[in-house]
């Protein structure tokens, strides 16, 4: 094994390192603060198709997880890296104190979009990554209402800077950060499988909401002074489908009766859509598919194919008109970027164009009426699975089909980055993410144009990994 110092002069030299060279250098000079590390034995690739990822053996490992739903419309989509290639050619940088068309073209696409599905006008803000549109929407919300604090969910995940943080119901996130005061309020989201006030849908009557509504009854309940008529709280930060914390989806009933609770006492609604929008729920927004207006809606990932970082708010008029809302109020070097902006707009062109409500719909049901004959195969093991057009999700359990089973699950998440499933005459990698209240969920968010062939792959791997996780 090379040393320290025969690796850096190799590396200086030009020359090809090993895998095994480059993670040592990695080992050693490469901050462990990111997620890689979650992983007992890091992967590196060296190119990417479709749904695959390929590492330096040319070894294909299936996506299942398309970047955290960053890459809903494949890797390397050539119409995509088309916009970014021309956008490079024309007008790579510009700072965004000065106007391109790309830009403002994208803003009304999106705001029209908008004012199509909900009635309302309004204007978008754009940034750099989903944490910071976040944070921008915060101080949204504090300028329009003059308070600070909010509620939101648990197992909610809207990111890891310290203002996305703070409204991000991990304590794991917090813990080594000091004193968050303005720590969002957490509330139990409509998690049927796992009811947290152990009840059955069949038969709640939607009593999560009754318990949310409570606190509204009586000033001695900490939020809402009832002779000022007003609430401490501004807010309410959703994910319609938690992400992180496992492609959880609600009943069709919750947002619509939360929504009449917020209004009646003036509490805003803001909608995460960083990992659902862009049609991986079947429409643009996932929020749609509960019949409810959000007041703020953060976007992030998938808007520009994870080819180059930009995200953003769009609000009601009332929220974001230049009165309100003027010049300097949120900043970043490089929000409203020009290449992601024309990427992004291609996004936008390419789904009006072709109809992904359909082709997500439809591709989401076959794959999960595959995940069920999985789940009767392994009774038990798959104590629940479900999902929202491609959001789907596979639920690991021990055998009495309940109780949680996170040895399973990272045991099938390492054994599927090793690369070593054999299909055929190939071996091929599973490419898994792991979320959930527990670490027992798969979340699976395919390339939408994953074809019937690579779902077959898909559930054939999951099958193979299963009989070994298990035995």
């Amino acid at each position: 094994m090379a040393t320290t110092k025969e690796l850096k002069k190799k590396s200086g030299a030009n020359a090809e390192l090993s895998t095994e060279e480059l993670l040592r250098l990695e080992s050693e000079y490469c901050s462990w603060g990111d997620t890689v590390h979650y992983a007992e034995k890091p992967q590196i690739f060296e190119r990417c198709e479709g749904a695959f990822l390929y590492d330096n053996e040319d070894r294909p490992y299936l996506d299942l997880q398309m970047w955290y739903s960053a890459a809903n419309f494949g890797y390397n989509n050539k119409r995509l890296a088309g916009a970014l290639k021309k956008q490079i050619d024309a007008l790579p940088q510009l700072a965004c104190q000065y106007l391109h068309k790309e830009k403002i073209e994208l803003a009304a696409k999106i705001s029209q979009a908008n004012e199509e599905r909900f009635q309302e006008k309004g204007r978008v803000h754009f940034n750099v990554g989903g944490s910071q549109a976040v944070e921008d929407s915060l101080k949204l919300v504090r300028n329009a209402t003059h308070r600070n604090l909010v509620f939101a969910f648990q197992g909610g995940y809207h990111g890891r800077t310290l203002g996305a943080t703070s409204i991000t119901s991990s304590y794991r996130y917090r813990r080594r950060f000091g004193h968050f005061s303005d720590r969002a309020q957490f509330v139990p989201y409509p998690y049927c499988f796992r009811c947290p006030y152990q009840k059955k849908y069949s038969d709640c009557g939607m009593y999560c909401v009754k318990q949310f509504e409570k606190q509204f009854e009586t000033e001695y309940n900490g939020v809402w002074d009832p002779k000022a008529k007003e609430s401490e709280f501004a807010a309410f930060y959703v994910e319609c489908v938690q992400g992180t914390g496992g492609y959880v989806v609600p009943p069709k009933e919750y947002f619509p009766e939360l929504k009449k609770v917020l209004d009646r006492h003036n509490v805003l609604l803001v909608d995460d859509e960083i990992q659902m929008g862009f049609y991986r729920t079947g429409k643009l927004w996932g929020i749609e598919n509960f019949g409810v207006t959000p007041d703020i809606i953060v976007f992030g990932k998938a808007m520009t194919n994870g080819l180059n970082p930009l995200s953003g708010m769009w609000a009601k008029e009332k929220l974001i008109n230049p009165k309100v809302w003027p010049a300097g109020m949120t900043h970043s070097t490089f929000s409203s970027n020009s290449l992601g902006t024309a990427v992004a707009l291609e996004v936008m062109k390419m789904t009006e164009e072709e109809n992904y409500g359909k082709k997500v719909t439809e591709k989401g049901k076959y794959f999960l009426d595959a995940i069920k004959g999985l789940q009767k195969k392994y009774k038990g093991y798959i104590g629940d699975v479900g999902g929202l057009g491609m959001a789907l999700r596979i639920e690991v359990c021990e055998k009495d089909g309940y109780t949680p089973s996170r040895e399973i699950t990272d045991r099938m998440f390492q054994l599927g980055m090793e690369g070593n499933i054999q299909v055929g005459k190939k071996k091929y990698g599973l490419i898994l993410d792991v979320g959930g209240y527990y670490k027992n969920v798969f979340t699976l968010a395919p390339s939408f144009d994953i074809t019937k062939e690579e779902i077959a792959l898909a559930i054939e791997l999951l099958d193979q990994l299963f009989q070994k996780a298990i035995s």
